[in-house]
């Protein structure tokens, strides 16, 4: 009876070991400790979600106006863009 219950316990803190393995704790704990390492990954991380935030803000905004373009006629939105397209010529 004693050997089922110590049994039992070696099978729950093998089962605790796996799961913080699995949680990474130590890697994180690394992580933390190297104050470089940290600004450095933050700053990666921070320039993949600009630049996934700008691609992505760029295709939804192009189907948005060919959308809108191809359904609606808008003139006055094609003479703001003209108006705008001179003024960057007319810059140079």
């Amino acid at each position: 009876m004693r050997e089922d219950k110590i049994d039992r316990i070696e099978k729950k803190i093998d089962t605790l070991a796996q799961s913080i393995d699995k949680s990474r704790i130590r890697e994180y704990s690394e992580i933390v400790s190297n104050p470089k390492r940290l600004i450095y990954l933050n700053f990666v991380a921070g320039l993949a979600k600009g630049f996934g935030t700008a691609i992505g803000l760029t295709i939804l905004a192009a189907i948005g106006i060919y959308v809108l373009h191809s359904w609606v006629n808008l003139p006055l939105i094609g003479q703001y863009i003209a108006k705008l397209l001179d003024i960057i010529e007319n810059y140079r």
